[in-house]
Formats: structure tokens, C-alpha cells, sequence
């Protein structure tokens, strides 16, 4: 009858015991046992319960999600100070005619390993317009439709010129802010205005925009076509801009550029620039929060593994006599053993399975507002490293105060009070 008040052990327990001749139990009955006491005492493992799941998701998020949280930060090159970003060029050398990028050199440069986009551009240092009797000079600037793409560039007012406008060789212009503010008085003044460029007619689509549109704030942009076509004196797409997907690809795409231009034209004068100094500091940043991110996690975890230890120890002392009752009856050391470590596991396996649903409910989240999918094995992956994980740190947290209880002695346990 104490028993049953203080619930220590159950009779189902009991009679398994009596039905094995008070021989060892069985793996079954023991896991079966751990999971029972757990659950009796489950207020007791909240804390921990949660910040080993918070842990787990955390780890299974940040891992499966990486490589598209890079991707989405380069979108943002403000932040990055255009550091994924690489301008390749030829120079003019001394009576040698001056090259430009063909087509197939371009296509080439795109299938680089690590190349999320390039884009070739016409340059003319110095053109004029005329607006209400006043000269205003600008840089003018021939461009592709993915020129906007590669430097993430938007219109403030109106549109930026598409693929369409440049195949037609159409007529239209995208004019910088500040050269809008001056020769319009507002932006949006400007919109649809019609500038004469080289005797040639050009309506203001949209002025530029975006987050590193500051430095072009006196440009006038053409298609390319157009630019090439004609305006005389705009150069022939010597230039060319290539945006790396991540700043990790920025080295090896910068060394193998030279040799890709090499295999399909000739490659005189030509000269790769990098931002190195801007892309180290965004390493070097990224290094420090990745550090921080990480090392949040594997703490929060450890100190669910101590929180699970200390309970477990509290357990034990509260238990000697359940467990002095247990040896008198037959049970093996081991028995006590096995049954204290699989209570730990038990926690931290149920802790990381509400850690992997929540972790997966973070990763559909972050999919949707990122635009994208990860690969469904870097999840299965992070699922199983964090299980495994898991089972260590129960193992760890556990097997200390298992072996504390299956060395206590018989008597001294039945004494216990």
C-alpha cells in the first residue's frame, strides 16, 4: 500500500519482475518504464524540454537555410558595398586595337561555377542635352535589361527599360536622380519628358533608383542597342559587370575569368577588379554572426544537457529507496543503469523531435519569404545530425547519475528516507 502512495513503482512493474523469477528486465520494459516516469514528471523537464527544441530548430533552420540566406543578403549589395560584384575590362594598349566582350565570351563567363548573372555595357565619358535653353553634361551609359539585376538598381518614378525595349533598339531612357531633380526641379517631372541626345530624340521612362543608385546619380541610360546604334562616339562593350551568387564564390570566379576570356577571344589588356578590401570586411562580419548564431545554439543546448543532469540527480536522490525496493526484488546494477539513462534520452529525443517540427515550420516560413527551396536532403541531413546530437547529449547528461544509482547499495537505499 506504500507503494502505491508513493508511486514509486508500478505493480505492472512489479509483476513483470515476480513473471521473470526477479530476474533482469527486459530493454522493452525499461524503455517502457523511463517513458512512463518521464511523463509522471513532465512539469518537472518544460525548461529543458524547450531549450534543447529551441536549440534543435535553431540548428536545423540556420544549416538547411544558409547557403539561401546568403544568396537573399548579396540581393541587398548596399550592405555588402557591391563586394559580389566584379568589373571586368579591357584596356586600350598602345597602337593595339582595344577589345570588347563578344557573346559567346559572356555565355561563357556565365556558366563560371558560383556566376549568378553578367551584364556588358557601352560607355560615352561625356554627352549633353539641352532643357529649356540650359546644357546639361552626363555620363552616358549603353546597358542590357539585366544591368538592373546585377546591381540591384529600381525606378524611383516610371520604369527601367526591359528586354523588349532593348531587342526593338527603342528610343526611351532612364535618367539618374539627381540629374532629374536639376534639370526637371522633381523627380517626377521628369517622367515622360522627351531629351535630344546626338540629334537623336529619347523619352524619360523612369529615373533610377535602388540602394547603391547614388554613385550613377548623373547617368543617362540607353539599351544598348540603341546606344550602339545611334549615338556616336559611345565605345564598343569593353566593360562588363559579373555578380557572384555569394561572397564565398568571389575568389574562384575572379580566377577563373581571365582563362575563360583567353578560351574564346582574344584576351589583350584585360583586367579583373575586385572590391577585395569591402569583401573581407563582409566576411569577416559574417564570420563573427555565424560565430554568435552557432555558439547561441550549441549553449542553449549544452545547458539544456546540464539542466537534464541536475534533474537527473535530484531524481536519483529522490528515488533511492524506489531503487533500494527495485535491487532487493532482483533488479540487475544494469537494469537501474539502463532505466535512469533512457529517461535522459528519452528527454532530449522528445526535445528534438518538437525541436525538428519546429525547425520545419521555420524553414516552410523562411522559404516563402525568401522565394525559394532548399534541398530536401540538408534537411533529412540536419534531422539526423541533430538526433544524433541528441542522443550524446542524453548519453552525456545521463550516465553519470545512472551510475550513481546502480552503485547504491541495498541497504543504505531501503534505509534511505
Amino acid at each position: 500500500m506504500a507503494i502505491g502512495k508513493r508511486k514509486k513503482i508500478t505493480v505492472a512493474e512489479l509483476d513483470r519482475i515476480r513473471r521473470r523469477g526477479a530476474g533482469p528486465l527486459r530493454y522493452y520494459d525499461l524503455v517502457l518504464v523511463s517513458i512512463r516516469e518521464v511523463l509522471r514528471k513532465r512539469r518537472r523537464y518544460i525548461g529543458v524540454l524547450a531549450s534543447i527544441a529551441l536549440g534543435m530548430a535553431g540548428f536545423i533552420v540556420i544549416i538547411t537555410m544558409g547557403n539561401d540566406l546568403k544568396k537573399n543578403f548579396n540581393n541587398d549589395l548596399d550592405l555588402l558595398g557591391g563586394a559580389t560584384i566584379m568589373n571586368a575590362m579591357f584596356e586600350q594598349i598602345q597602337l593595339e586595337r582595344q577589345e570588347w566582350f563578344r557573346e559567346r565570351t559572356l555565355a561563357a563567363i556565365g556558366r563560371i561555377p558560383g556566376v549568378l548573372d553578367t551584364t556588358k555595357v557601352a560607355l560615352k565619358a561625356s554627352a549633353v542635352t539641352t532643357w529649356h535653353d540650359r546644357l546639361f553634361g552626363f555620363n552616358l551609359v549603353g546597358c542590357e535589361a539585366n544591368y538592373w539585376k546585377v546591381f540591384s538598381f529600381n525606378a524611383t518614378v516610371g520604369r527601367l527599360f526591359d528586354q523588349q525595349d532593348v531587342d526593338a533598339g527603342a528610343r526611351v531612357c532612364v535618367v539618374g536622380a539627381d540629374l532629374a531633380r536639376q534639370m526637371f526641379g522633381q523627380e517626377d517631372k521628369g517622367l515622360g519628358q522627351i531629351l535630344s541626345i546626338d540629334d537623336n530624340l529619347y523619352t524619360v521612362v523612369g529615373i533610377l533608383g535602388g540602394v547603391r543608385a547614388g554613385d550613377r546619380s548623373q547617368f543617362v541610360f540607353l539599351p544598348i542597342t540603341t546606344a550602339l546604334a545611334r549615338v556616336g562616339g559611345v565605345s564598343q562593350p569593353y566593360s562588363c559587370y559579373i555578380r557572384c551568387a555569394t561572397w564565398d564564390d568571389v575568389a574562384t570566379v575572379a580566377a577563373a575569368v581571365p582563362g575563360v576570356v583567353k578560351a574564346n577571344q582574344p584576351d589583350r589588356g584585360l583586367r579583373v577588379n575586385v572590391a577585395w578590401e569591402p569583401l573581407k570586411q563582409v566576411q569577416r562580419i559574417f564570420w563573427w554572426v555565424e560565430l554568435f548564431i552557432y555558439s547561441s545554439i550549441v549553449a542553449t543546448m549544452i545547458l539544456g544537457g546540464f539542466g537534464i543532469w541536475n534533474i537527473m540527480m535530484a531524481t536519483v536522490t529522490s528515488r533511492t529507496r524506489e531503487i533500494g525496493l527495485k535491487k532487493a526484488m532482483g533488479a540487475l546494477d544494469s537494469d537501474i543503469l539502463y532505466q535512469f539513462l533512457f529517461e535522459a534520452l528519452c528527454v532530449t529525443l522528445s526535445s528534438s523531435v518538437f525541436g525538428v517540427i519546429l525547425g520545419r515550420i521555420g524553414i516552410e516560413y523562411m522559404s516563402r519569404m525568401l522565394g525559394t527551396r532548399p534541398p530536401e536532403g540538408m534537411f533529412v541531413l540536419c534531422l539526423l545530425m541533430g538526433l544524433a546530437f541528441a542522443a550524446i547529449l542524453g548519453v552525456g547528461a545521463g550516465l553519470y547519475p545512472s551510475i550513481r544509482a546502480s552503485r547504491m547499495q541495498v541497504v543504505d537505499a531501503m534505509r534511505y528516507e
